[in-house]
């Protein structure tokens, strides 16, 4: 599950590419939209939103896509070899005179009416990275099921859009509780803390390929991936489960001495 400051920085870079030029390459490689053309439209802007990226376009469409787990967006100039992943792997060609965006893997593309954008994105709570970041808000959505276990309810997009399965174990980690810890059960306090530091995280991180929640170079990230490694603040052994309705593949990392609340 891609985090919020990937799927930002994916939009800075197609919006350099595409936005203010005129489309002179239009193929999207779904069924549903084999037979649209874009060709001559000019590209107004791409924006991330949460985890989505709406690439809005002359004439009142914009093509919305998501990366999930494996999807990418690529930009090439003239001339340069693509890279990424295998031709049958892609699913949207965008280009123009100078760029060539391609999209791979991609397993949410579609073409709507740019007025029709809230069909794909109006249920998403406030974006951490948007315009719209309302905390208040977010707190609210958050402690709405306070039976719910807090990693489940920071990667709920409804309730704050851009954390993903790596934010969520470090933030909790920050914030010296197990992911499995029910909202209701948090410290006085503790929820709208960590509703700012899950900000200024992605925030800190927006504009940065190499993401760090530690501020240190040689060990960029406090838990994620780093079982069964020592723990960087106490040295006990990180830990690793599953988290979830077994449906999708969460690796969650916490720390048992560092961390406090109920584990698997």
């Amino acid at each position: 599950m891609p985090e919020g400051d990937t799927v930002h920085q994916a939009a800075t870079r197609l919006h350099k590419a595409l936005a203010a030029r005129k489309l002179t390459r239009s193929d999207l490689r779904v069924p549903k939209y084999a037979t649209a053309d874009l060709t001559g439209r000019e590209v107004l802007d791409v924006t991330p939103r949460g985890k989505h990226l709406l690439t809005r376009i002359e004439g009142g469409l914009t093509l919305h896509s998501h990366l999930r787990m494996d999807g990418s967006w690529r930009v090439f100039a003239p001339g340069e070899r693509w890279s990424g992943g295998q031709a049958h792997q892609i699913r949207a060609i965008l280009g123009n005179e100078q760029h060539t965006a391609v999209g791979y893997r991609l397993p949410v593309l579609e073409l709507l009416r740019t007025t029709d954008e809230a069909k794909a994105v109006g249920h998403l709570g406030p974006d951490l990275l948007g315009p719209d970041w309302d905390p208040d808000k977010a707190l609210a959505n958050l402690l709405r099921d306070p039976a719910r276990e807090l990693g489940e309810a920071l990667l709920d997009q409804r309730n704050l859009a851009g954390i993903g399965n790596i934010y969520k174990s470090e933030l909790c980690f920050m914030a010296s509780v197990t992911p499995w810890t029910p909202v209701g059960e948090l410290p006085d306090g503790l929820a709208p803390r960590l509703i700012a530091a899950a900000h200024r995280v992605l925030d800190a991180n927006r504009d940065n390929p190499l993401r760090s929640t530690t501020g240190r170079r040689d060990q960029r990230l406090y838990v994620y991936g780093r079982a069964p490694r020592p723990c960087l603040r106490c040295r006990t052994p990180i830990r690793t489960a599953q988290q979830g309705d077994g449906s999708r593949d969460r690796p969650t990392y916490w720390c048992p001495h560092c961390q406090t609340g109920p584990t698997p």
